[in-house]
């Protein structure tokens, strides 16, 4: 098998980018580790840092000869606690007696030993009910809340809290509220600058971060119709995708309704697994793949994969497993955060990640295995592309084809076919820049941008003409093709063709 070949990437790899992984140099040794979508979080830095970052992707993948996503992520209604601590830190211990004041003051402790701390999202102190719970830096540090004040006279409203786990209180920490219903609205003002950023910069997906309900995902595609990116027509005739991160007991109640309105979704298991119980979260995992594929929408599996490769160059036997068996469960794609961000060993950590799933993948393929029932997408069983694609099915079931080979111009009928989960690579061709970048979510599909062929017949010749010059296939080896006519002209895939590299013909019996 040749170095090059795409059979080698079938589950994607999604690796965010950071101080240890901005250089192109290193961003092309991600890809060619198996790097297909490169993640900016928009929860650090300026727009100065995004755009060298963004550069740098670009050009990593220029040097790569790969298409590579690039998807930012929007930061959402993340709760902070104050910017700034007397000393800079307070050693909390529990019993201890913690008000939250409704305004940035400074947090500190007072002489008759209660805390004082401030918070980004004043409106907590009375949205926030007694009995609820209060965290603190992923849940280091957990609280119940007692009590709230009213404001009276030049002091602001307060919650009172007591601490039942304590822990090192430092500055800018997250707060998780997994009991209470809060009102912060999904989109930021900060987000929509950088969903308006990633728009003029070309940015290929957007990811919202701590999504409730659809109607958060609905603000955001609103937005996008705003800036010419939600509709075919405007700026450009692909859509700008919305990724939803379930990390909220709230989402995983609505999350039908969200895969209803969302072009994927991504089990952000860490606030996921301070916001309920972590014994729930691998059989949440479990449940939104699973509901994913019913709706036909590709899902991620992040957070803490291969967190000790971040200071050690090898994982531990659990966290492979962890990768495994998000790849047994059906994962289109997985996700590196701080492993390539800021570790140490980011390339081999890619490295490590890919051929865990390729072990994975060789099983499945072995033992005849799909991750789960496959059903057509919701909504689409009268669809020709979704007819075409379970065709395709069957036929690649029969055949064991080499490849399959398709013209999508939007990326349509290749959501479709990485939904069948094939088992084989799919080489899916498009002259739109912005499809080809957006079809490398999709499990299996490998996209190749290229001139539109003058006919149906010319492009099943330079399909044949690129297996043997890369020598991703040998003469005699079988391909389906997929495509329709006009060739470029989105909506008309309608024909399936069996076709033998070199034009050479499978005898009965071979």
């Amino acid at each position: 098998m040749a170095e090059s070949d795409p059979a080698l990437v079938l589950t994607k790899v999604l690796a965010t980018l950071g101080p240890a992984s901005r250089d192109p140099e290193t961003i092309c040794r991600l890809i060619e580790s198996g790097v297909r979508v490169v993640r900016l979080n928009f929860s650090h830095g300026t727009f100065d840092d995004f755009k060298v970052t963004l550069d740098a992707a670009r050009e990593g993948a220029k040097r790569s000869g790969l298409p590579v996503g690039v998807l930012g992520d929007l930061s959402g209604p993340k709760i902070r606690a104050t910017a700034e601590i007397v000393d800079g830190r307070i050693d909390l211990e529990t019993g201890d007696r913690v008000v939250i004041v409704g305004d940035d003051s400074v947090a500190r402790r007072l002489d008759d030993g209660t805390v004082t701390l401030g918070t980004t999202y004043p409106e907590m102190v009375t949205e926030v009910q007694p009995g609820h719970r209060v965290l603190i830096n992923d849940g280091v540090i957990r609280m119940l809340a007692t009590d709230t004040l009213p404001a009276e006279g030049d002091k602001p409203a307060r919650l009172v809290c007591s601490v039942t786990h304590g822990g090192a209180l430092t500055p800018k920490k997250g707060i998780n509220l997994p009991d209470s219903e809060i009102a912060a609205p999904s989109l930021t003002q900060w987000d929509r600058q950088c969903a308006a950023w990633a728009v003029e910069h070309g940015v290929d997906f957007l990811a919202l971060s701590f999504v409730r309900k659809a109607a958060d995902i609905e603000a955001l595609l609103d937005l996008l119709k705003e800036l010419g990116r939600n509709n075919r027509g405007l700026r450009s005739r692909t859509k700008l995708p919305v990724i939803a991160k379930i990390e909220k007991p709230q989402a995983i109640r609505e999350l039908d309704a969200i895969l209803d309105v969302v072009d994927g979704v991504m089990v952000a298991r860490g606030d996921l697994g301070v916001e309920m119980d972590v014994a729930e979260v691998p059989v949440l995992q479990k449940q939104i793949v699973q509901k994913s594929h019913e709706a036909g929408k590709p899902v991620i599996v992040a957070t803490q994969m291969l967190e000790s490769m971040i200071d050690e160059p090898a994982p531990t036997r659990a966290e492979v497993s962890d990768v495994a068996n998000a790849i047994l469960d059906g994962a289109d794609a997985t996700m590196l955060s701080g492993e390539t961000a800021v570790g140490k060993y980011p390339v081999v950590c890619v490295e490590t990640m890919s051929r865990t799933a390729r072990t994975a993948e060789r099983y499945l393929a072995e033992h005849g295995l799909c991750p789960t029932q496959r059903p057509a997408p919701r909504g689409t069983t009268k669809r020709r592309t979704a007819a075409l694609a379970r065709g395709v099915t069957a036929i690649v079931k029969e055949l064991q084809p080499r490849y399959v080979v398709l013209w999508s111009q939007l990326g349509g009928g290749a959501r479709f076919l990485s939904h069948a989960r094939l088992r084989r690579p799919i080489l899916a061709f498009s002259s739109d820049e912005s499809a080809v970048r957006q079809m490398t979510l999709l499990y299996g599909v490998h996209p190749i941008l290229s001139d539109i062929p003058s006919s149906a017949e010319a492009f099943v010749a330079q399909v044949d003409a690129m297996m043997l010059e890369k020598n991703w296939a040998e003469a005699g080896d079988a391909l389906v093709i997929v495509k329709g006519e006009p060739l470029g002209a989105p909506g008309v895939t309608n024909k399936i063709r069996i076709h033998y590299v070199g034009d050479v013909c499978a005898l009965p019996g071979t």
